[in-house]
């Protein structure tokens, strides 16, 4: 399993399109007939505003979970441990399986490899 952070402004941009929607925390691909892929709230640290990054944060994702944990407050596209202020890209986490090989067979085995290939398209 793969786990791929998905920023709010991508799947809002794929919401316009009709190509995929959040729904009761769930990703729902069009293209797929509709298929959910459960996803997790979370933030990509991008970089640190005020402070010092002892905790190694910048260039990773936490989930809200992990947050809450952390002690960590979360405002928009700003995140404050302790005395350290970060930039954040506010997003989610999907859990998929990684695409096959070109060199494997066409047709992906289950609905997981279906939507890691359409947001590594999409991401990529």
């Amino acid at each position: 399993m793969t786990k791929l952070f998905l920023p709010q402004a991508q799947l809002e941009e794929w919401a316009l399109a009709d190509k995929a929607d959040l729904r009761e925390g769930k990703l729902v691909v069009m293209a797929e007939g509709g298929t959910t892929f459960p996803l997790t709230p979370a933030v990509h640290f991008v970089q640190l505003v005020s402070g010092e990054d002892s905790q190694g944060l910048v260039a990773r994702v936490k989930t809200e979970e992990q947050l809450a944990r952390l002690g960590a407050e979360q405002m928009a596209d700003s995140v404050l441990v302790g005395d350290n202020a970060y930039e954040v890209v506010p997003g989610y986490v999907a859990e998929v399986s990684a695409p096959k090989p070109e060199g494997a067979a066409k047709k992906p085995d289950s609905e997981a490899d279906l939507l890691a290939a359409f947001i590594l398209n999409k991401m990529g």
